[in-house]
C-alpha cells in the first residue's frame, strides 16, 4: 500500500470538514446580520409610531387652541382628554426614542399644556413655533432623515 493511498482521502476528509465548517461559519454570519438589520428596523419602526401618535395627540391639543382662538372655548372634559393624550404620547418617546427628541417632546408639551390652560398667557406662538420647530428637527434625526432643515421661511402677514 502506497502513502497515497493513506494520504489522499484524509485531506479529502480534511477539505470536506473545512468547507462544511467555513459554510456554516458564512450562513451564521448571515443570519447575525439579517437579524440586526430587522431588530434595527423593528426599533426604527417602533420610534416612528411613538413619534406619529406623539404628533397626533399635540395636533389634537393644537386643534383646541385654534377653536379657542376663534372664540369656542372647548369643555374642560374635552381639554383634559386631550392633554392626558398628550403627555401619554410623550411618554411613549421618552421609552423609545434618543433623550434629544424625548427633551424635544417634553419642552413642546410643557408649552402646548401651559398655552392650553392659560397658565402662560403672555407666551407668543413663536415659541410654540420654535418649539414645534426643534421638535420635527429632532425626530428626522432620530428616524436618519438626512439633508437641509424643515425650516421656512415666514411668510409676512
Amino acid at each position: 500500500m502506497s502513502w497515497s493511498a493513506t494520504i489522499l482521502p484524509l485531506v479529502g476528509v480534511a477539505v470536506g470538514a473545512a468547507s462544511t465548517l467555513t459554510g456554516q461559519y458564512l450562513t451564521t454570519r448571515v443570519a447575525a446580520r439579517r437579524e440586526e438589520r430587522e431588530q434595527s428596523t423593528a426599533e426604527r419602526t417602533e420610534r416612528k409610531e411613538a413619534i406619529l401618535a406623539f404628533l397626533s395627540a399635540a395636533q389634537s391639543v393644537e386643534l383646541l387652541l385654534d377653536r379657542r382662538s376663534d372664540h369656542r372655548s372647548p369643555d374642560d372634559a374635552e381639554i383634559w382628554d386631550r392633554l392626558h393624550g398628550l403627555w401619554l404620547a410623550k411618554k411613549a418617546c421618552e421609552l423609545v426614542c434618543s433623550p434629544q427628541l424625548a427633551q424635544a417632546a417634553h419642552d413642546y408639551t410643557v408649552s402646548l399644556h401651559d398655552l392650553l390652560r392659560d397658565r402662560n398667557p403672555t407666551e407668543q406662538p413663536a415659541v410654540k413655533r420654535e418649539l414645534r420647530y426643534a421638535l420635527m428637527e429632532a425626530a428626522r434625526t432620530e428616524l436618519g432623515v438626512t439633508g437641509d432643515p424643515l425650516r421656512r421661511g415666514l411668510k409676512s402677514v
